[in-house]
């Protein structure tokens, strides 16, 4: 299964809602793909994991509730974001929606305003390591839109994959991760690398934080996290 960082699905069977999606998404920076089924949804979902989904409620062969259960009842998508798109608009629809596990609800019609406002919302909550406000550590910082990195106000170099992996533990302090999780959330389950390509990575992290390389910690026999304590 491929990681699609950056393309959303879209599983939705009204061609003209399809057309305005697509275009308000291109515009906004996003690809995407079109399936008009849950089946399809499925079957796309095995191959390609995307950046997040967005799901009409009345597709032809079920509901589209039934695919938000499957997914969430999956361990390889459970924490797929997941926005409900749909010209159902009973509160009891909403509740419905939310409790089977969508992340939000956006009721037909809606602006391309609208739309990319709430998918960045749902991104930022659930995906922190894809946001594009600035993030901090202690005297670290890190500008996800221009690429760059500071301690203490100054620039320091650092490599591409070396800042995929800050810009993941920033997102996610406190937290521990094991090698496998890194390779698996940062470089993608489709890339096969060696567990050892972490802790060569971690070290020149390290190297290029200079006086914050005390942020990125080693937890003996488990794996990396980030922490200002």
């Amino acid at each position: 299964m491929t990681n699609s960082a950056s393309r959303i699905l879209i599983v939705e069977d009204e061609l003209a809602i399809v057309e305005l999606v697509r275009f308000t998404l291109k515009s906004a920076g996003w690809d995407s793909d079109v399936v008009h089924t849950t089946a399809d949804a499925w079957e796309h979902l095995q191959q390609h994991r995307p950046q997040l989904i967005l799901l009409d409620w009345m597709l032809p062969d079920q509901s589209g509730l039934k695919l938000l259960a499957r997914i969430r009842a999956d361990r390889n998508f459970s924490n797929l974001p997941v926005i409900m798109l749909t010209a159902k608009g009973m509160e009891e629809d909403k509740v419905a929606g939310l409790d089977q596990g969508a992340d939000d609800y956006i009721t037909k019609p809606f602006s391309p305003r609208e739309l990319t406002a709430r998918i960045k919302a749902v991104i930022r909550r659930k995906m922190p390591e894809h946001a594009e406000m600035a993030m901090t550590a202690g005297p670290l910082e890190l500008d996800p839109v221009s690429c760059r990195v500071y301690v203490q106000g100054n620039q320091v170099e650092i490599g591409h994959a070396e800042f995929k992996l800050l810009k993941f533990l920033i997102a996610h302090p406190e937290r521990v991760f094991s090698r496998g999780q890194l390779l698996d959330k940062v470089w993608g389950d489709h890339v096969v690398l060696e567990e050892r390509t972490v802790d060569v990575h971690i070290l020149r992290l390290r190297k290029a934080l200079g006086e914050a390389e005390f942020l990125i910690k080693t937890i003996r026999s488990v794996g990396y996290m980030l922490s200002e304590k």
